[in-house]
């Protein structure tokens, strides 16, 4: 059996989980989507896991309570733990509203597998941007347990990365995960 490091070499890179957390409508997938163009442009191979995707597959049995947000987040360290383990570049773009399972998540990985990028964007920019009309669905109470309305968002303490997306651009962004990913192999 190959072990996740050979695996990872034969694809010419490190294996990797970019955990991308922040508030609801922060950029999350939109950094995501990017970075991910980036890196299959300089070659390296990669996936990514969409919190909104995963909801309505793997995920679409769980709401929104807490003990549901605890087995989502759980479910998808462990599909991203698998994922690395092929050798993948795995790109989580999630809410992940809480620190101890972000905390969780990364003590699935080997040191240095896991980074986390904090989407540090602040709560009036996301509610500005609301493109699903979530945040306005959840202050006239149509939704419960929303994040950043009626539900808590704990930031990360020690994150690798920490992104105003209100004030970088997309490819400003890009660019700051990409340096901190500065000791990738080249393909």
């Amino acid at each position: 059996m190959l072990s996740r490091v050979e695996r990872a070499a034969r694809l010419g890179q490190v294996a990797r989980c970019i955990w991308i957390t922040g508030l609801p409508a922060a950029g999350k997938s939109t950094l995501a989507i990017a970075l991910e163009q980036r890196l299959q442009r300089d070659g390296y191979h990669t996936y990514l896991l969409d919190g909104d995707s995963l909801r309505r597959g793997l995920n679409g049995d769980l709401g929104f309570s807490e003990p549901d947000r605890i087995e989502n987040i759980r479910r998808v360290a462990e599909v991203a733990r698998l994922m690395v383990g092929a050798g993948l570049i795995v790109l989580v773009a999630v809410i992940s509203p809480y620190r101890a399972g972000r905390e969780m998540a990364r003590g699935l990985f080997a040191e240095g597998e896991f980074i986390e990028v904090f989407l540090d964007t602040p709560l009036e920019e996301c509610e500005r941007r609301d493109p699903k009309g979530m945040y306005a669905r959840a202050r006239r109470r149509e939704l419960m347990h929303f994040t950043g309305v009626d539900s808590p968002y704990e930031s990360p303490m020690q994150a690798e990365v920490r992104l105003d997306t209100s004030a970088m651009s997309i490819d400003e962004c890009v660019n700051c995960v990409f340096e901190s990913l500065s000791n990738l192999p080249t393909p």
